[in-house]
């Protein structure tokens, strides 16, 4: 299996790590592939797209013609902007922002304040309990009738997936990566 992990901004060394960890728990062979051009999408069989800042994510992605390409990958799992990134909508974006508008959710930006506003937080998921980071992180605040929710903080979704077709889309608003290979363990296992 080959994952993609974007490399333009955010703790892509971190999802990097966990994601071959998880492949190590799962027995199942991984390579990483950091993409950092259009071309490096090619044959990937999974994308991650870490955190980091939407706007200058979205931009990048189509200065670099990379959004194309995005749409075609199989599976693709988005943490905090990259939640924001996949959304078809946001609340709070900036006029003119670019998202890649493939997931049925609603996200609202930096729904619990600024950067001095991050906190952490034991939380029950359908996967497990985990140590969720949510650093300045947005909230999903529409879910379409596919979108099936996976965690919640105080009654508000945390995480979510969603299946249309033979694709795949896995948000989460806090950083996994951090603590856990829960998420990218189902992340791995999607369309198997």
């Amino acid at each position: 299996m080959r994952i993609g992990i974007l490399c333009l901004q955010g703790d892509f060394a971190e999802h990097s790590q966990t994601t071959l960890a998880a492949a190590y728990r799962l027995n199942t062979p991984c390579t990483v592939v950091p993409v950092r051009a259009k071309e490096h999408l090619e044959g990937l069989d999974g994308l991650i797209i870490p955190g980091g800042e939407s706007t200058t994510i979205g931009k990048l992605l189509v200065r670099n013609g990379m959004v194309a390409g995005i749409s075609k990958i199989p599976k693709i799992f988005g943490t905090c902007a990259g939640a924001i990134m996949l959304a078809k909508r946001v609340e709070g974006a900036i006029p003119g922002q670019h998202f890649l508008s493939l997931m049925d959710i609603g996200v609202k930006r930096n729904a619990y304040g600024s950067q001095s506003s991050s906190f952490q937080m034991r939380l029950k998921t359908e996967l497990g309990d985990v140590d969720a980071a949510f650093i300045r992180a947005p909230t999903i605040n529409f879910m379409g009738q596919n979108v099936k929710p996976l965690a919640y903080k105080d009654g508000e979704v945390v995480a979510a997936y969603e299946q249309v077709g033979d694709k795949h889309y896995l948000a989460c608003t806090f950083h996994p990566e951090l603590s856990t290979t829960l998420f990218h363990e189902f992340f791995l296992l999607l369309g198997k």
